[in-house]
This record gives C-alpha cells, structure tokens and sequence, in this order.
C-alpha cells in the first residue's frame, strides 16, 4: 500500500495526463474543420498514394506525413475525418507529455519540479491551438521528434551522429521547424553539461549540416513551389510576432474575452489572469536571478530557436507549441529550487483552475466555429435542391473579427464551400471556384449580377453568395 502511495505522489502527473486523455479525445473529436483544415493537405485527398505530392516539395511545404493523412482519411472520409485527425493529435499530444515528464527527469529536476511542469504542459491554454485543432498533428509530432532527438543525443549511444541526424528530419518532415533541433540538441546538452565547448562547436557545425542538406534536398529535387505572401519576412510582422510569442507563452489569460471583440468580456478575462498570475511570479520574477545562469540562458536561447521560423514569417497561438517543451525546462528549473513549497502548489492550482476554465472556452468557440461551418454547408446543400457538377462561390467580404483557430469567421468555418463537399461525401459538387467582392452597399446586388453572368456562360452549373453566415443559392 505503501508503495502503491509512493508510486502515486512519485508520478502523480503522468497519471493525470493517462486519466484525462480520454476527456481531452473526446471533446477534440467535437470539433469541426474550419479555415485551414479545408486548405492544407490533411483533409480528404482522393488521388492515387503514389503521387509526387505525397513524396516530395509541394506548395510551400514538404511534409509527406500530412499528405499520407489526407490520403488515408479519403478512403472513408465521413467515417475518418476529421476523427483520425483528432486521435493523432491528442495521441501525439500525449506522448509529448511522457516526453516532457522523461526530459525533465533526464535533466536532473526532482519529482515536484517534474511533475509540476509536465502537468503545466499538458494542460496550459498555450497548447489548445495545436491541441484541438484538426491539422496540427504536423506540430504535435515535430516536438515528439524533436524531443526523441535529443534524449537519443545526450545519451551518446551506439551509431548518434547517424540516428540523431535521422530523428531530426523525422521532426523537419512532420514540420518544417522540427528542422530548429538540429541546433537545439547540442545548445541544451552543453547548458546541462552533457558536453562540452569543444564537442558544442562540433555539433553545431554538425546540426548546420544537417540544414544545409535539407536546402539542397529541396533544390535539387522536383518540387512546385508556391510562395505565399504570409510567409515573407517582414521587419513589421516580426516585431508583431515577437509580441504575440511573448504573451502567448508567458502570459496565460482568456485571450478570447480579452481581444475577440464580439465576445469581450474584461471581467472574466482579468479573472483568468488574476488567477493565473500568482504562479508565474513564483516561477519567473521570485527566482529571477536563475534565469542567469548556464542552464538557463541555454534553454532560453533553445526556446527562440524552436519558434524562431515562425516569428520571421507566420506566428499564431498553434506556434507556441513548438516552444512550450522548452518552456517547461524552465519553469521545473525554478521549482527545483524551492524548499517551502505549500504557497507555490497553492498557486500552481490556481493556474490549474485558470487552465481549465480557458482550455473549456477555447474548446466551446472552436466547436461553435465548427458548426457554423457545418449550418452553411447544410444551408448551401438544401437551397440547390438537386446535385450539381460545378459551382462559383462568391464570398462578399467579411469584416467580422476573428482569433486564431477559435473564433473563425464564417466564410472560412464553410471552407470557400469546401465543408459543402464533406456534406455530401465529395459526391457533388466535383469542382467549385471561389471568388471574394469588396463589402459595400451594393455588394450584394454585384454579386447576384455576378452570378447571372457567369451561369449564362454555361461555365458553371450554380453559384453560392456568402454574406456573412447566410448563403444565396442562384442557380
């Protein structure tokens, strides 16, 4: 009995993560594809497996494993998507918090600061981006690589500056700053003294390598390369993305009452902070002075390498997941130097408390986000009556505000009539194009004098005016 006890308060936080696992399955399996679910290539691809596509460069991204999920999810995919999405998410999401709780052990931090920090990354509203999104399994498993990568590093076992170059392209073709390891592993292993300085200019000499083979692998074989205009640097956007990454990571408040406009609410934001607080004190302002030394300075450095990529082009509330690992590092440094720890559990529960209040709103407006897509879609299907082969989808422009993955704006939840398609298990319509008019007065009489044009054409067979969340069927 006594053991049993030991084993429990020993790794009281793995046990939480096993028990809660199912909880967080099932209420990511509630969520509907919105935005760039219906746009990337985990959504239902019904073309043969052995395609250029599913191999090799394609759009801007090189990531075959996405690929491979929009191959599989085709084969039934009113049965599989986005379930199977979903399951790989909060599946990959798991193992990331065994991994975490195995990184902090191997580093050295006590159970409390372990334990601690683990639970913080499984549950932190930092992670609900990735976490309840349909098509993040691509970060989720970045950081599952990426971590394997570096305990494989550290531990020098048999055949390293072999295997350790293989994790890191497992990590680079999940997601492209899975490529960020290369650097992280012997940046962190000389911070925790698992090298030194001599073998850390060797490796990152080596980590350099490792990226300069994967830019000639992308130069040299065939690709099509489209270069969306998000992903270009800009000095502006970066500076933007330095702040969002800032309060993301560090900052845990109901961003949805805070900044989404239609749904503000101050109180119950200030609340969430308030409630939040008390524990980062604990860990960031009270044992400051901790952040100076080695360990730490390395870590931190690490931790701008993981989102480095993102903050130079595209940073949203998913991109901190590719952070947060290190993140915990950080936070179980400053616990394992605590000896009074009653006030600090104290707080950590209150940040508990804030977690799961945030995690459930979250959770609540990706689901309504969903379902706003999905009343469209039946809204679109029910008003054409009959089955048509092709359809414009004119979209008047929506000003309504949006955030992040949560609270999407309609037209993108109805996929630019894409989430139709998913209704009718891609029977019809087979090809539909889209198109997007300036909001104005008129706009809606433009749009219907729009689609009288193109049907006397006979180019298509019916066209679907988007006007916010309500759709005209002109056929």
């Amino acid at each position: 009995m006594q053991d049993s006890y030991r084993q429990l308060k020993e790794h009281w936080s793995i046990i939480l993560v096993i028990v809660l696992s199912p909880l967080l399955l099932y209420a990511a399996i509630q969520i509907l594809p919105t935005h760039d679910d219906w746009a990337g290539t985990t959504k239902p691809d019904f073309s043969a497996f052995f395609t250029k596509e599913h191999f090799l460069f394609y759009g801007y991204h090189w990531r075959p494993f996405d690929t491979w999920i929009g191959y599989i999810v085709g084969r039934n995919p009113q049965l599989l998507y986005p379930t199977f999405n979903h399951v790989l998410v909060i599946v990959g999401h798991v193992i990331c918090s065994l991994l975490v709780y195995r990184l902090l052990k191997t580093l050295g931090f006590n159970s409390t600061s372990c334990n601690i920090a683990t639970f913080f990354f499984f549950i932190a509203p930092a992670t609900m981006a990735t976490v309840l999104a349909v098509d993040s399994q691509n970060q989720t498993y970045a950081l599952v690589w990426g971590i394997i990568a570096f305990l494989y590093y550290i531990n020098n076992g048999r055949w390293k500056y072999f295997i350790w170059p293989f994790l890191i392209f497992m990590a680079t073709l999940s997601k492209e700053n899975g490529l960020m390891w290369a650097l992280i592993c012997p940046i962190l292993a000389f911070g925790f003294h698992f090298i030194d300085k001599r073998t850390l200019r060797k490796d990152l000499l080596i980590g350099i390598s490792i990226m300069v083979v994967y830019a000639l692998a992308i130069l040299l074989l065939p690709k099509d390369i489209i270069i969306h205009p998000e992903y270009v640097p800009e000095d502006l956007k970066t500076v933007k993305n330095i702040v969002k990454f800032f309060f993301s990571t560090f900052i845990t408040v109901d961003y949805i009452y805070l900044l989404h406009q239609p749904s503000r609410n101050l109180l119950l934001a200030l609340i969430t902070l308030a409630l939040s607080m008390p524990f980062f004190y604990y860990v960031f302002v009270k044992k400051f002075r901790l952040m100076t030394d080695r360990k730490m300075i390395c870590t931190f450095i690490a931790l701008i390498i993981a989102v480095g990529p993102h903050i130079a082009t595209v940073f949203s509330m998913m991109h901190t997941y590719a952070g947060l690992a290190l993140l915990s590092i950080i936070i179980a440094n400053s616990i394992h130097h605590y000896e009074q720890l009653k006030f600090l559990f104290i707080s950590f529960v209150f940040f508990v408390l804030s977690a799961i209040f945030i995690d459930t709103h979250l959770w609540y407006e990706s689901w309504m986000s969903g379902l706003v897509g999905k009343n469209m879609s039946i809204e679109a299907i029910q008003k054409t009556g009959e089955p048509v082969n092709s359809v414009l989808v004119i979209i008047i422009e929506d000003d309504y505000p949006k955030l992040s993955s949560f609270c999407v704006i309609p037209n993108e939840a109805f996929g630019w009539g894409m989430a139709a398609q998913y209704e009718t298990n891609y029977q019809w319509p087979k090809i539909i194009q889209d198109t997007t008019i300036v909001r104005s007065s008129d706009a809606m009489e433009k749009a219907q004098r729009m689609a009288s044009e193109m049907l006397i054409t006979d180019t298509i067979d019916c066209v679907w005016i988007v006007n916010h969340d309500k759709i005209d069927v002109v056929k």
